[in-house]
């Protein structure tokens, strides 16, 4: 199964930053059931027992940094800790399938309609596969095109059903109608100045700074979801890929709700 992972997003793919791949666990250990998420917390663990799965598969890596114990003093801890007691092994694909061509962020634009997706920041990508150097087309966000100019209040208020915000963030209000889009899930204040660039109409992503809002007024509609509401179709892209490789292994889609970030 991780074979299947970094064949379509590997592991060159990610930012240099970035810990993606294989948290805990051995990578010949034979998986009987899995279980997609998009954060590793102690529920998603419990969750994984429960439905006797083996394997965790996440977006966001359990581990960034190295640990000094395993015990309970930290979530990440007690989640290891978990994890080796029952037998699980945690994987994460992040920055990898971000990057990769058909992944997190063309499923995004899959979700708004857009059409003739492309990356934003294309570059080649040398990763080993099977003992063969392979150039792959990786980059940083996408832009697409909506079938027709949309009003952006309307499109706003549809970016907020269709990702189901609590509190979407924006500028102020175009005055010309929408139709090329700019997006990047998670963190992606750094590609808006690409996006204008670009021409984009509208850019997309999860987080920006207060200062990111300034300077942009009628050049570009400006919209931030929030980093987990931008990613929690992951599971359901994870799903698309493993399941089609791995049609008779019982996958699951976690149902456990990580956003740590509540709204009043």
């Amino acid at each position: 199964m991780i074979r299947a992972l970094e064949l379509f997003a590997p592991l060159p793919l990610q930012e240099s930053y970035d810990n993606a791949g294989l948290q805990v666990g051995i990578t010949e250990a034979e998986v009987s059931g899995a279980l997609l998420c998009l954060d590793v917390t102690e529920e998603v663990v419990a969750e994984a027992l429960e439905l006797d799965c083996d394997l965790i598969v996440s977006h966001h890596p359990l581990l960034f940094h190295g640990l000094k114990r395993i015990s309970d003093a930290t979530q990440a801890e007690r989640c290891v800790r978990l994890a080796i007691q029952h037998g699980i092994a945690i994987y994460s694909a992040h920055t990898n399938l971000d990057n990769a061509e058909d992944g997190v962020n063309y499923r995004f634009a899959e979700k708004l309609g857009l059409l003739d997706v492309e990356l934003m920041m294309p570059r080649r990508v040398v990763a080993t596969i099977d003992d063969h150097e392979q150039p792959l087309k990786a980059g940083s966000g996408v832009m697409g095109y909506l079938p027709e100019g949309e009003d952006p209040l309307l499109f706003l208020q549809r970016v907020k059903e269709v990702f189901g915000v609590e509190c979407l963030m924006h500028n102020e209000l175009l005055r010309r109608p929408i139709q090329s889009v700019a997006l990047c899930g998670g963190a992606g204040a750094f590609l808006l100045d690409e996006a204008v660039r670009l021409g984009a109409d509208a850019f997309l992503t999860g987080e920006m700074g207060y200062h990111h809002f300034f300077g942009y007024e009628q050049q570009i509609q400006i919209a931030v979801l929030g980093h987990y509401q931008s990613e929690r179709f992951t599971p359901d892209l994870l799903y698309s890929l493993l399941g089609r490789k791995f049609p008779t292994l019982p996958i699951f889609r976690s149902t456990v709700n990580t956003n740590p970030i509540k709204y009043l």
